[in-house]
C-alpha cells in the first residue's frame, strides 16, 4: 500500500460554528460541477472495512466533517488509516479494542453501524448509542433485534450497547430477519454482520437505497456472498474471512440533486458529473414537473436548462425508490418561487420541517402543520440572516440565498460541512457570489476541509 499523509484532525465544532456564509443572490450560475463521492456510502463502507483483516483502499471519498469523525472512531479502535486526496487506506488487521469512544460516537450516528463488523470480527462489541442531526427519532432497536436473531446477547445500559456472541467460536449464526421498517442503518448493520456469520441470513423488508447496494458491492469485492441488495430481500451466505480490496464509491445523489435544484432556482444552465441518473429518478421527475429541462448528456453526465416559469407541485418523502427525504428541504426552497401552491409531506422523519421558518425570514410564504408544509409561491425572496438547523436545511438556505435579492448570511455551517464537500468553493467556481467568513484555519484551508 502506498504511503500517504495522515488524516487531518477534525476542526473543533466551536471553530467551525464561528464562520458564516455570505451570499449575494440574483447571479446566474454557469459551468460544470464535479460531484463528490456519496457521504452515506463513504461512512458505512469505512465501517465495512473493519470486516477485512487486510488492506482496504477506498477511492472517491469526500472531504467531509462526518468522514473525519468516522475516521476518528475507527482510529480509536486501533485501526490504521491514511488519506491522500480522495483515497482512503484502511488496515484493520489489528482491532485493538471492541469499545468505541463515547464522545465520538455520540457526535455521528453512522458510527453506530460499526457494531456489526466489530461483533462479526471479535465476537464482542461495546457501542455508545448514536447522535447526529436532530431531525427525529432513529432508534437502534431494529439493529439490536437483528443481532439477537443472529445469536448475539445484547444489553443497553447507561447509553452503551453491549453485545457479545456466546459460545467457543464467537461467531454469529445465520438467521431470517424481518425489519418492521426498511431502515437503511439496520439493513447495513445486519448485512455486514452476516458476511462473517455461520450459515445463511435473509433480511426481509430491507432498505433499497443505492448506498445499500454500494456497501453490498464493496463487501462482495472482498469475497462476501451477498445477493438481492437493491431489492426488499437480501440474502447473505457467511464466509470465514474477507480479503483486501481496491474500491471506488458511487457519486453522491443528494449532492447532485442539490446542485440541480440550485440550477433550477437561479434559472441557470449547468452540467453535473459523475452522476448515476438511475439514482436520481424521483428528483429528476419532480424537477420536470416544476418545468425544468434535464438532459442526460452522457451515461454519467446531466445538463439542466432553465425554466421560463417554475410551477407548483406536491411532494411526499418515502424510502427509496420514492422521493428522498434528504431532498425535501432543497425542494422546499425551490417551491417558494414557484407559481401556485405546493404541499410537502415529510413521511420519513417527524422533525424535519424546521427550515420552513428560516425560509420565511427570506420572504417565503410557508405554513407548517404537523409533518406537512403548505408552500405558496412568492415573486421574490430577500436576503436576511438565517441559521441552518440540520444538514439538508442548511443546503436549502444556501439554495434560497442564491436566488434572493441582496445579501443572505447563514450560520450553523457545522451542519453543512457534515455532508457537502466544499459546497461554497464549488458554487464560486460556477459563478455564485458566496464567501465563507469568520474563522480561518491556521493552514489557510477552508473550514470545510
Amino acid at each position: 500500500m502506498n504511503s500517504s499523509s495522515s488524516l487531518p484532525e477534525a476542526k473543533p465544532a466551536v471553530a467551525v460554528d464561528s464562520s458564516v456564509l455570505q451570499i449575494w443572490g440574483g447571479h446566474p450560475l454557469k459551468g460544470h460541477v464535479k460531484i463528490s463521492g456519496a457521504k452515506n456510502s463513504a461512512l458505512v463502507i469505512m465501517a465495512g472495512a473493519l470486516l477485512c483483516s487486510g488492506d482496504c483502499r477506498i477511492r472517491n471519498v469526500p472531504l467531509l466533517a462526518d468522514v473525519e469523525r468516522m475516521a476518528e472512531v475507527i482510529s480509536a479502535l486501533g485501526v490504521r488509516l491514511t488519506r491522500q486526496g480522495d483515497i482512503l487506506d484502511i488496515n484493520a488487521s489489528e482491532i485493538a479494542t471492541s469499545k468505541a469512544p463515547y464522545e465520538l460516537v455520540t457526535q455521528l450516528r453512522a458510527s453506530f453501524f460499526a457494531i456489526g463488523p466489530i461483533l462479526a470480527r471479535l465476537g464482542v462489541a461495546q457501542m455508545p448509542l448514536p447522535g447526529g442531526c436532530a431531525i427525529g427519532a432513529r432508534p437502534v432497536d431494529l439493529h439490536v433485534r437483528g443481532l439477537q436473531a443472529m445469536g448475539a446477547e445484547v444489553q443497553i445500559e447507561h447509553g452503551i450497547c453491549n453485545a457479545y456472541v456466546p459460545g467457543t467460536n464467537g461467531r454469529l449464526k445465520g438467521a431470517k430477519i424481518y425489519l418492521d421498517t426498511p431502515s437503511v442503518g439496520a439493513t447495513e448493520t445486519l448485512m455486514m454482520a452476516a458476511t462473517l456469520a455461520d450459515g445463511e441470513t435473509i433480511i426481509e423488508n430491507a432498505a433499497r437505497e443505492p448506498e445499500v447496494v454500494d456497501l453490498a458491492n464493496f463487501c462482495n469485492a472482498m469475497g462476501a456472498k451477498i445477493q438481492g441488495a437493491g431489492s426488499s430481500t437480501i440474502t447473505v451466505v457467511g464466509v470465514p474471512k474477507l480479503h483486501s480490496v481496491d474500491y471506488s464509491i458511487i457519486p453522491d445523489r443528494i449532492e447532485a440533486g442539490t446542485f440541480l435544484v440550485a440550477g433550477a432556482i437561479t434559472r441557470s444552465e449547468l452540467t453535473l458529473s459523475p452522476v448515476i441518473s438511475d439514482h436520481l429518478i424521483p428528483v429528476i421527475a419532480k424537477l420536470r414537473d416544476i418545468g425544468v429541462t434535464i438532459i442526460e448528456e452522457a451515461p454519467n453526465c446531466l445538463r439542466i436548462l432553465p425554466a421560463e416559469t417554475l410551477k407548483a407541485t406536491d411532494i411526499e418523502t418515502l424510502p427509496h425508490p420514492g422521493f428522498p427525504t434528504d431532498m425535501q428541504a432543497p425542494f422546499m426552497a425551490l417551491l417558494t418561487l414557484a407559481e401556485g401552491d405546493s404541499i410537502i409531506n415529510e413521511a420519513v422523519f417527524e422533525n424535519r420541517l424546521r427550515h420552513a421558518s428560516e425560509l420565511n425570514r427570506l420572504g417565503a410564504d410557508i405554513r407548517v402543520k404537523g409533518n406537512t408544509a403548505f408552500v405558496r409561491g412568492v415573486p421574490i425572496l430577500s436576503g436576511a440572516p438565517v441559521i441552518g438547523t440540520d444538514l439538508r436545511a442548511s443546503a436549502a438556505l444556501v439554495i434560497a440565498g442564491l436566488a434572493a435579492e441582496g445579501q443572505t448570511t447563514i450560520q450553523g455551517l457545522h451542519h453543512l460541512d457534515r455532508g457537502y464537500d466544499q459546497i461554497d468553493v464549488k458554487l464560486q467556481q460556477i459563478g455564485a457570489r458566496i464567501l465563507r467568513v469568520g474563522e480561518v484555519p491556521a493552514d489557510g484551508e477552508k473550514a470545510a476541509n
